[in-house]
């Protein structure tokens, strides 16, 4: 028997440039985090190996420093680790792992497999066919050779690869280091062990994608997971169980306000996130000032909550009502026309996008200013 965790696409060194720069030094941390999380899983369950599907960094260009820090966060496993490179850290002639090897900083227990062949396990009675990527996109099955490999007799087979099964996977990525959809069938394998889809996703009974450990993108495909694999016997069925590992939730909101109690809906659900959540939220339609006002304060009181924030109000309408002007003092004279242009501008079918939504802002902003004077002194 033979009991592993698989996972893959940890991608480390990943820059997160979307958020502002605190919060991507925080997601970028956490994948470190998690990975020392996955060693303390390794060894809390007594697994005979963990197998690396590819893709460890994120850049061949990741600082030594970076290098350094991800061997460290291994070692609360003194296990097998068995590293495959895949397209963000292939086995280039110049790579991030002859830089790691030139750094001497990795341990005796860590196998960075940067050719194809066989690793065995012999501990285990295990053969680990492995089919590391030596260039970032190729067009050939990596894993054809694990149909004519030889592995001693009475040891599981499995294979470990980075690619995209054929045919399988979403959004047109097979184009590039696809690998045959019945690889484990005609290789014979046990478990079939692969990296790329940042999701943990059943291919077929022995064919696992383990996703990404820390989720990385804003799309619900079932990432913060490692996979924890028992083969009991040569050719029985895997038992696979998904663990979750990774700290934060992403989410990505796309709303749309019509009613007031829109509004009230979304900051009920904004006031439900913590710092585990990171949100993206985008919101449509048109609100009045009172309305929009309040939905600006709510998402600024979760930014101060959530990990990280990404807001797009671009396509929200502030459209005062009359309650809005009495109350800004801007029911007549010079302040009431600026904000009726500026409401028109919002109308125009013909204006330009970037001109709907500083109108917008505009409203907001002169809002604020007008109620931080005192009633008396507000302008009609």
């Amino acid at each position: 028997m033979i009991r592993f965790l698989h996972t893959a696409d940890w991608q480390i060194g990943t820059q997160f440039g979307q958020f502002e720069p605190d919060e991507a030094a925080h997601l970028a941390q956490a994948r470190l985090d998690t990975v020392r999380r996955i060693a303390d899983e390794a060894a809390a369950r007594k697994v005979d190996a963990v197998l690396v599907a590819g893709d460890v960094f994120d850049l061949q260009t990741v600082s030594d420093t970076v290098i350094r820090r991800l061997f460290s966060a291994l070692q609360g496993f003194s296990g097998p680790w068995i590293m495959l490179p895949g397209n963000h850290d292939a086995a280039l002639v110049e790579s991030v792992w002859t830089r790691a090897q030139r750094l001497n900083c990795i341990a005796p227990n860590v196998r960075v497999v940067l050719e194809p062949g066989v690793v065995l396990l012999d501990a285990s009675r295990a053969a680990l066919l492995c089919a590391p990527l030596t260039q970032r996109i190729t067009y050939d099955d990596t894993t054809g050779f694990f149909d004519t490999a030889e592995t001693p007799p009475g040891y599981h087979r499995i294979g470990l690869a980075h690619g995209s099964v054929s045919g399988i996977l979403q959004e047109g990525i097979d184009s590039s280091n696809p690998i045959a959809p019945a690889r484990a069938a005609s290789a014979r394998l046990d478990y079939l062990a692969l990296g790329d889809w940042h999701g943990h996703l059943r291919v077929d009974e022995r064919t696992w994608y383990a996703g990404t450990h820390e989720q990385d993108r804003f799309r619900a495909n079932e990432p913060g997971f490692v996979l924890d694999v028992t083969l009991d016997q040569p050719g029985a069925s895997p038992r696979v169980e998904a663990v979750r590992v990774g700290q934060y939730q992403w989410h990505r909101w796309d709303e749309t306000i019509s009613v007031p109690t829109d509004v009230e809906a979304l900051q009920a659900r904004l006031r439900a996130l913590g710092d585990r959540d990171v949100l993206r939220v985008s919101v449509n339609g048109a609100a009045a000032l009172a309305d929009a006002e309040a939905l600006h304060v709510a998402l600024e009181e979760a930014r101060a909550r959530v990990r990280a924030l990404r807001v797009d109000l671009s396509g929200l309408q502030v459209l005062p009502t009359a309650d809005d002007l009495a109350e800004l003092g801007a029911q007549s004279g010079y302040l009431a026309k600026v904000v009726e242009r500026l409401r028109g501008l919002q109308e125009d079918p013909q204006a330009d996008p970037q001109q709907v939504k500083r109108a917008a802002e505009a409203l907001l902003l002169l809002a604020r200013f007008q109620r931080e004077l005192p009633r008396e002194a507000r302008s009609a």
